[in-house]
C-alpha cells in the first residue's frame, strides 16, 4: 500500500505519484482529472467544477524523484456525486493494486476474482475486460516484462547470476542476428554438491509453454536423503540429437565423467547419440517404466501381471529370479522375449547391470522436478530462469537446515530404511561358518553372507552398498558395526557436504551493475512460427501411457478436483424421527385409531424420499448419507568473457 497523499512526500517516479493518486481516490471514493502536467510539474483537481480539492507536485532537479508541493485534502462537491465505477480504475493501476497476489506462478487469480478484489477492498466495479488487462498488467511485473524484453534481459541477468554466484557456469549460444538458440546453467552449489552424491544422472527433457517455446532440459540426482538434487538446467529449440549433443557436452565439462557414471533416460534417438557422444565411457541405462509403456503399446496389452512380472524382472537383484521372472513375463505375452532382449537386457535390469544403479531404475526424479516446474514454465525465458533459482535456492536452504539437524550417523531416509530391515533381520537364524562367513536362514531360504568381502547371495548388499536384511541378522549376532557397512554417500556427513553450498539470490533490477558491452548486447527472440489460439498447455501422453481421469473428494465426481468443483453439495442429513403426518409409532394402521387414514395427504413430507418404515417404531432413513462437504551457430562458452570479446 502506498499510503494517501500529503504535502512533503516523494514519491521515486511520476508513475508512482500516479499509482498513488488512482488509489486514494478509490479508496475515499472520488475522481480526478489532470489539469495541468508536463516533464517538471502536474497538477490534478477534483472532476466536480466546484471542489476545491486538488493535489501539484514537482520534479526535483536532477533526479527523477517527485515531491508533492501543495495538496488541498478538503472536498467541496456534493456527497452523492459518487459512483461505483470510477475513471481512476485503468488496466494498469489495477494490476499495480493486485500484483502483490501474484507471488508465484502458480498462482490461480482469474478475472472474476479481480473484480471481486477490487470490489471488496476499493468498492470498484471493474468490467471483465478491464480485469482481465488488469491482471496481464500484474503478471508483467513476475514475468519481468513481455517475451520480448525478457530475452534482451537475459544477458544482465546472467552476469548478475554469476557476480552472486562465482563459479558457476553459464554458458548461452546465438545464432546470426544474436538469435537464442542455447542456454545452459549449473549453479556453483550444484557443482560443488555432486561430488558427495551417488554418481547416478537422470535426464530428461518437457517443453515449455510460452509465446517462443522450445524445451527445458534437466539433469538431477539422489541426495544421501533420496531427495532430488538438481545439477543443471538448458534450453533449446527441440529434442533433437544436436541440442541433446550440445547439453549434455556441457555437463560433461562441468561435472566430469569417471567409468563409475550412469546416465539414466527414456528411450528417445537423440539422447542415446547423445550419450554416446559426450559419455562414451559412461553406462546408459533405460527408465524401466518409459519401457513397460512401449511394451504395451507394441503388444497392445493391459494384462496387469505383464506389468507386476516386468516389473519385478527389473528390480530383481540376483540372476536367478529374475530368470525365473522373465519366463514368466515371456510365457505370458509372446514376442516379449526377442523384444526385450534387443533392447539389452543390461540397460533396464538390475541384475544385468554392468555399473551399480542404485536404487535409480526410473527417470521418475526428472519427472518430478519437471512437475514443480510446471507453472514456471510459462513464463517468459528470463523470469522462468529465476524462478528455477528462487527454487534451487529455497531448496538448499531448507534441506542445509534439515541436514545440519540430523542426529544419526546415516541420513533420515536411510536411518529409517535401516531400522525397518533390523525388524526383519529378528526373525532370521544365522549359522556361523568362520570369522567372516555366515549362513543366514530366512524362511524356507538360506543366504551367505561374506563380511570379509562385503557380499550377500541375494546382491542387496553389493549394489545398493547398504547392509540388506541378512547382513543386518549376521550383524546382530556379531560385533560388526551396521553403520561401518554403509556407503559413504548415504551419510550424514556427506548429506551435509552436498548442499554446504549456498545459492545467492540477485538483486532487483533497479539494483544490477551491468558492463557496457553485456548491457549493449541485443538478444533477440529464436525463429519461431507463432500458431494462431491458445497455446497448449496439457502434455500429449507418451505411447502406452494410461491416463488417469481425476476424482474430486468433495463430490466424489469425475473429470475435476476439490479445488475447481462446482457441484452443489446436500448437507448431511439426520436421523428422521416420527413425522407429524407420519402414523404413530407402533400403530399399523389409522383405523385402529378410530380414524380413516387419508392415502394421499395434502403436505408432502419433511423428506422428499421418504419410505414407509421397514419396522414398527423404528423408521429407516430412506436417504443414503451424503459427503462431507469438507473433505551454424557462435559458441558462447563463457557468457561474460565471451560478450566482452564480441
Amino acid at each position: 500500500m502506498l499510503g494517501d497523499i500529503e504535502e512533503n512526500r516523494v514519491f521515486r517516479s511520476k508513475k508512482e505519484l500516479m499509482t498513488c493518486l488512482s488509489i486514494t481516490s478509490m479508496r475515499k471514493k472520488f475522481q480526478y482529472k489532470v489539469f495541468k502536467s508536463n516533464t517538471s510539474f502536474i497538477v490534478v483537481r477534483c472532476v466536480h467544477p466546484s471542489c476545491s480539492w486538488r493535489v501539484r507536485a514537482n520534479k526535483l532537479i536532477e533526479s527523477e524523484y517527485w515531491m508533492v508541493t501543495k495538496h488541498v485534502d478538503k472536498h467541496t462537491c456534493p456527497t452523492d456525486f459518487k459512483t461505483t465505477r470510477r475513471r481512476q480504475a485503468t488496466s494498469w493501476v489495477v494490476g499495480e493494486c493486485i500484483k502483490r497476489r501474484f507471488i508465484n506462478p502458480g498462482r490461480v487469480f482469474r478475472p472474476r476474482d479481480v473484480m471481486d478484489d477490487m470490489k471488496q477492498r476499493y468498492g470498484v466495479e471493474l468490467s471483465y475486460s478491464v480485469a482481465w488487462r488488469g491482471r496481464e498488467c500484474a503478471y508483467e511485473n513476475l514475468r519481468l516484462g513481455t517475451p520480448e524484453q525478457s530475452y534482451n534481459l537475459l544477458p544482465g541477468y546472467l552476469h548478475m547470476l554469476m557476480q552472486t554466484n562465482p563459479g558457476s557456469v553459464v554458458n548461452l549460444e546465438v545464432t546470426d542476428g544474436n538469435k537464442f538458440q542455447y542456454l545452459f546453467i549449473a549453479f556453483a552449489a550444484s557443482i560443488q554438491g555432486f561430488s558427495y552424491c551417488r554418481p547416478v544422472i537422470s535426464i530428461d527433457a518437457t517443453h515449455l509453454k510460452g509465446k517462443y517455446r522450445g524445451v527445458l532440459f534437466t539433469a538431477v540426482c539422489h541426495d544421501a536423503n533420496q531427495q532430488i538434487f538438481p545439477l543443471a538446467i538448458g534450453v533449446g529449440d527441440s529434442e533433437n540429437d544436436a541440442a541433446w549433443t550440445w547439453f549434455l557436452k556441457r555437463v560433461k565439462d562441468v561435472f566430469g565423467e569417471n567409468p563409475a557414471l550412469v546416465i539414466v533416460s527414456d528411450r528417445h534417438r537423440s539422447i542415446r547419440s547423445a550419450v554416446e557422444e559426450a559419455f562414451p565411457r559412461a553406462f546408459h541405462g533405460i527408465c524401466i517404466y518409459h519401457l513397460l509403456n512401449n511394451l504395451k503399446t507394441k503388444f497392445k496389452s493391459k494384462n496387469k501381471e505383464l506389468e507386476q512380472h516386468y516389473i519385478a524382472a527389473a528390480k530383481a537383484y540376483n540372476l536367478q529370479e529374475f530368470h525365473v521372472l522373465f519366463y514368466t513375463l515371456c510365457s505370458a505375452v509372446p514376442g516379449a522375449k526377442e523384444y526385450l532382449e534387443s533392447v539389452g537386457l543390461d540397460r533396464w535390469t538390475r541384475s544385468h547391470a554392468p555399473c551399480r544403479r542404485y536404487n535409480i531404475m526410473t527417470t521418475n526424479i526428472s519427472e518430478s522436478f519437471n512437475a514443480v516446474l510446471v507453472k514456471a514454465r510459462e513464463l517468459p525465458i528470463t523470469a522462468f530462469v529465476n524462478e528455477v533459482r528462487l527454487l534451487c535456492q529455497r531448496w538448499f536452504q531448507q534441506r542445509r537446515t534439515k541436514a545440519n539437524g540430523c542426529s544419526s550417523r546415516m541420513s533420515t531416509d536411510v536411518e529409517k530404511k535401516l531400522e525397518e530391515r533390523r525388524d526383519r533381520a529378528q526373525t532370521m537364524d544365522v549359522i556361523c561358518a568362520d570369522q567372516y562367513t555366515f549362513d543366514v536362514v530366512d524362511g524356507d531360504r538360506n543366504y551367505c553372507v561374506d563380511m570379509a568381502l562385503w557380499t550377500c547371495t541375494c546382491r542387496k548388499f553389493q549394489l545398493d552398498q547398504l547392509p540388506c536384511d541378512h547382513v543386518l541378522a549376521v550383524v546382530r549376532k556379531t560385533q560388526y558395526d551396521p553403520y561401518d557397512l554403509c556407503s559413504l554417500y548415504y551419510t550424514r556427513e556427506f548429506w551435509c557436504e552436498t548442499y554446504r553450498g549456498v545459492i545467492q539470490p540477485i538483486p532487483h533490477i533497479s539494483s544490477w551493475v551491468v558492463p557496457p558491452p553485456i548491457s549493449t548486447f541485443q538478444l533477440n527472440p529464436p525463429d519461431v512460427r507463432t500458431v494462431a489460439g491458445r497455446r497448449r498447455k496439457r502434455r500429449l501422453p507418451s505411447m502406452g501411457e494410461e491416463l488417469t481421469t481425476p476424482k474430486c473428494s468433495r463430490c466424489k465426481g469425475k473429470g475435476h478436483n476439490r479445488a475447481t468443483c462446482q457441484n452443489p453439495i446436500a448437507l448431511r442429513q439426520s436421523e428422521p424421527g416420527p413425522s407429524l403426518l407420519s402414523p404413530i409409532a407402533g400403530a399399523s394402521s389409522g383405523t385402529e385409531l378410530g380414524h380413516q387414514t387419508d392415502p394421499s395427504p395434502s403436505m408432502p413430507p419433511p423428506f422428499a424420499a421418504a419410505t414407509a418404515p421397514s419396522d414398527v417404531g423404528h423408521p429407516t432413513d430412506p436417504s443414503p448419507t451424503m459427503p462431507s462437504p469438507i473433505a551454424a551457430a557462435t559458441a558462447v562458452p563463457h557468457f561474460g568473457q565471451t560478450l566482452a570479446d564480441s
